[in-house]
């Protein structure tokens, strides 16, 4: 009988503990902008108070081609909301991006914009990339506050991931 009983304690103790750490684990693992804070970073980091979005940030992931935060899933729509309280980082006209990746799929480019302003296109070489991948994106003649969306295009899926990041460009 007591076996019993503390078998069924240490379940009772156990299960929230399960619970809490349950979503971060079973998260779809795969890659975001890390550097400068992206919008789904701020809310892995506390910065900004969000949802689900804040246990799988490396999770934004939908069909190649879109141009949303929050790549048309529901579940992270609060990555569209430009007015959330998004912290924007200050920098300058060049821009060092790093993403960093749960999961590395072989890659096919990385693409930057400013709205329908094509900022750069890095090929990924067909390759599985490193655990971080950095690259400098001229931002040209945008100033002030600005919205920069961040495309990993993989090359194995139809699918991309996507990172809004928000500057504050001098």
């Amino acid at each position: 009988m007591n076996r019993k009983l503390v078998a069924a304690a240490a379940g009772v103790v156990l299960a929230p503990v399960l619970v809490v750490l349950n979503p971060a684990g079973i998260a779809s693992a795969h890659g975001y902008v890390n550097s400068p804070a992206s919008r789904q970073a701020q809310c892995a980091q506390h910065t900004v108070s969000c949802g689900q979005i804040q246990y799988e940030p490396q999770s934004v992931e939908g069909p190649k081609g879109l141009k949303s935060c929050n790549a048309g899933l529901t579940q992270f729509a609060e990555l569209n909301n430009d007015g959330k309280g998004w912290r924007a980082t200050s920098v300058g006209r060049t821009v060092t991006f790093t993403w960093t990746f749960t999961a590395r799929h072989r890659t096919s480019n990385y693409e930057y914009y400013i709205g329908n302003e094509k900022l750069a296109d890095i090929s990924g070489n067909n390759q599985q990339p490193p655990a971080t991948v950095t690259h400098q994106v001229n931002l040209g003649n945008h100033t002030g506050r600005q919205k920069v969306l961040a495309v990993w295009n993989i090359a194995d899926t139809t699918n991309a991931f996507y990172s809004c990041i928000d500057l504050q460009v001098s």
